[in-house]
């Protein structure tokens, strides 16, 4: 975040979208967040990993890659892996989005309706 504070115009509000993961809640983001106001904080919704972009990438090497494949060393997964990268950033397919925000949002509230306690 700091790289982040010196290389974006202090005049611009910085909004950064994070999963709800402790990490990105511990006391020291805690005290540098309150030391630097421009930065504001949004998390995606608990029980919601499919809206975090990187998380979803990862579902695709796993079911594109690993559950697919027979690996008989750490060597030989690690090939693998690397490989499917390599092969992802020679073809990117960027994320598209299929449904309106509104419908998403529907559709997640009706789901948290469902899950008890979710969303409190």
């Amino acid at each position: 975040m700091a790289k982040l504070d010196s290389q974006i115009t202090a005049d611009l509000d910085v909004h950064l979208i994070c999963d709800n993961y402790a990490t990105h809640k511990t006391p020291a983001i805690t005290r540098w967040l309150a030391a630097h106001p421009r930065f504001y904080m949004h998390f995606t919704p608990t029980y919601a990993s499919w809206l975090n972009r990187v998380e979803r990438w990862f579902g695709l090497l796993t079911d594109k890659k690993l559950r697919r494949g027979t690996h008989r060393s750490i060597h030989a997964l690690e090939k693998d892996i690397g490989q499917w990268i390599a092969d992802w950033n020679d073809d990117p397919k960027p994320f598209t989005w299929t449904k309106t925000a509104v419908v998403i949002l529907e559709r997640l509230n009706s789901y948290l309706q469902r899950i008890p306690g979710a969303g409190h």
